[in-house]
């Protein structure tokens, strides 16, 4: 009798150590993944037209040896600024809105306006490959303050969002030391005229309470953090992004502009030249009542994970604008490799973490999205 008892037993420690509890994949606190439903037509970095601007102005010297992405784009920035120098109220401006005519204008010593800019900013930032678009906003009170200043938004991988860059100025808002969204800095002013974040100038990031702008007779006036937030109280994006590349054969998509329908869209009129914006009533506005949609996330990921057994399938989504190759980290120390889509991998112990990320053609890596596999 005893020694059945043991002969069972020892079955029974043979099945237990046999049998495998199934892998499971973990939730991971990954950057939530936004798709892009709204905008279109990216820049293609494959274009000539890129390398044509970054060896002609000898870009990779304004940033060299700088190796923090922000801080490159605000040193590109601020060459921008450098080079162009303001002029609000000419009668016509040479260039024809092309960048490297605004840019060679500019070094022949004709000023120009916020529009170009935003312009020259969204071809450098792009030849670079960071995503970039293209803004306008208003103050848009009636009887009140009226004007119309073109901008940029620019996705930080650092930051994980997207942050307003104001070339004409220099500029860019912050709270808590996080550059600010268009949308971000609208927030702030309409709760309390923008008290809680700060104006930030250059590439050092001087927080600053005012700065000088001409006026038509040429005088300098001061304009405060508060005006210049007030600026973004009404946001036009440009639904289409490849200005750089196509223009000027794009023009008539260019004026085809995103607007973020919320309540005080609705109940308020944005007034531009002492009217209302011209795009009301016409195929031009495009309504975006999903905040989500402008405030999508390039450069992530999400992924799709089949578990068979002892391997399993992955595969990666990315909304990202020109996208080179998916890559993996083959160690913890190791090295991104690129892998194809989908991806199999051998889970070779209990538990199983691995990151990916996206390359673009200009080899800027995206955010690493994490995947966990345990048992």
């Amino acid at each position: 009798m005893m020694k059945t008892n043991c002969i069972l037993i020892s079955i029974l420690l043979v099945v237990g150590c046999s049998s495998k509890q199934p892998m499971t994949q973990m939730a991971v606190d990954n950057l939530p993944f936004i798709e892009n439903t709204v905008f279109s037509s990216f820049e293609d970095l494959s274009s000539p037209k890129f390398k044509t601007l970054r060896e002609k102005y000898q870009l990779d010297t304004v940033f060299h040896g700088e190796e923090d992405e922000f801080r490159r784009m605000l040193l590109l920035r601020d060459w921008i600024r450098t080079v162009v120098q303001i002029s609000d109220f000419e009668e016509s401006y040479p260039g024809n809105d092309f960048a490297e005519g605004i840019l060679d204008a500019a070094l022949a010593g004709h000023g120009f306006h916020c529009g170009h800019y935003m312009v020259v900013q969204n071809a450098v930032m792009n030849s670079y490959g960071y995503v970039t678009r293209c803004l306008g906003a208003g103050p848009g009170v009636k009887g009140g303050p009226d004007g119309h200043h073109g901008i940029n938004e620019i996705w930080s991988n650092r930051f994980q969002k997207w942050f307003l860059s104001d070339a004409k100025y220099n500029h860019h808002f912050e709270k808590n030391g996080i550059p600010l969204s268009a949308l971000e800095i609208r927030d702030e002013y309409l709760k309390n005229k923008a008290t809680d974040v700060v104006l930030v100038k250059g590439p050092d990031r001087q927080q600053i309470l005012d700065d000088g702008v001409l006026n038509s007779k040429g005088e300098n006036v001061s304009v405060t953090k508060e005006r210049f937030a007030q600026t973004y109280t009404w946001i036009e994006w440009e639904s289409v992004n490849n200005r750089f590349t196509v223009w000027p054969e794009n023009s008539s998509a260019l004026a085809r502009l995103n607007m973020y329908a919320d309540d005080y869209f609705k109940n308020n009129t944005w007034i531009w030249d002492g009217k209302p914006h011209w795009a009301y009533k016409t195929e031009n506005m495009i309504l975006v009542s999903d905040r989500n949609a402008l405030e999508w996330t390039p450069n992530t990921i999400k992924a799709e994970v089949k578990i068979e057994s002892e391997t399993a399938s992955i595969t990666l989504h990315s909304n990202t604008p020109n996208l080179k190759t998916y890559q993996q980290l083959d160690s913890p120390n190791g090295v991104w490799k690129d892998i194809s889509n989908p991806v199999t991998i051998s889970l070779k112990s209990n538990s199983n973490e691995m990151l990916f990320r996206t390359l673009n053609l200009a080899d800027v890596p995206g955010i690493p999205y994490k995947v966990i596999m345990v048992r």
